[in-house]
């Protein structure tokens, strides 16, 4: 059973996502915040497997509120929706933590694929925010992190990226888990980064991973 937070300040579009996620995920169980204080008074109340929430609520900045979720549950995936422009906003919410960022004019199916991501462990962007994103990364002053990557190295941080697992990765590369954890240390030195989700920003601002 998948439990999903929707918060938004107006009920209409909580229940527009909710009609679009019973649609896309059977059995899923919808809560519902209309401002910051409600998200987090509800945040503890179930263990909750993502929080999809606006970016302009009543009560605290969409930034200040994904801060405080990420110290509370670091772990928790959080989706942006908001409509403001994905290019305006997109990469300081991905750089803050955030999961994905999405514009409230996107198709149901668009918002369908960003839940199955960032339930996961993926982080969703947009395809016109990942051309922003790797346009800003391109500006040429000399080589990038991980083109001091491997082959076998890059296509680990790749999946990785895609929100595959050490032991799936070990799977579908025919190597032990141990393999991969270690690969995952070499990047992660190589691209002076310090976690996954790291990881997980800086290949969607480079345009490693579809």
């Amino acid at each position: 059973m998948i439990q999903i937070l929707i918060a938004d300040d107006h009920a209409v579009v909580r229940v527009g996502v909710k009609e679009i996620l019973r649609r896309e995920f059977k059995g899923v169980v919808c809560g519902e915040a209309g401002n910051a204080e409600e998200v987090l008074a509800q945040i503890g109340t179930r263990a909750w497997d993502l929080v999809i929430m606006d970016l302009s609520m009543p009560g605290r900045s969409g930034r200040e509120l994904l801060r405080d979720l990420k110290r509370a549950l670091p772990r928790l995936p959080v989706l942006i929706l908001s409509m403001h422009p994905d290019g305006e906003y997109g990469r300081a919410m991905l750089e803050a933590g955030a999961s994905g960022y999405l514009n409230k004019e996107i198709a149901p199916r668009e918002l369908a694929l960003a839940v199955r991501r960032a339930l996961m462990g993926g982080v969703y962007v947009s395809p016109a925010l990942a051309k922003r994103l790797a346009s800003d990364a391109g500006g040429g002053q000399g080589p990038l992190p991980h083109d001091a990557l491997s082959k076998r190295e890059l296509e680990v941080l790749r999946m990785l990226a895609s929100g595959k697992t050490a032991s799936r990765i070990a799977a579908e590369l025919h190597l032990s888990p141990a393999t991969v954890s270690t690969y995952r240390v070499r990047i992660l030195g190589k691209t002076k980064l310090t976690s996954t989700a790291e990881l997980i920003r800086y290949a969607m601002r480079h345009f490693l991973v579809d």
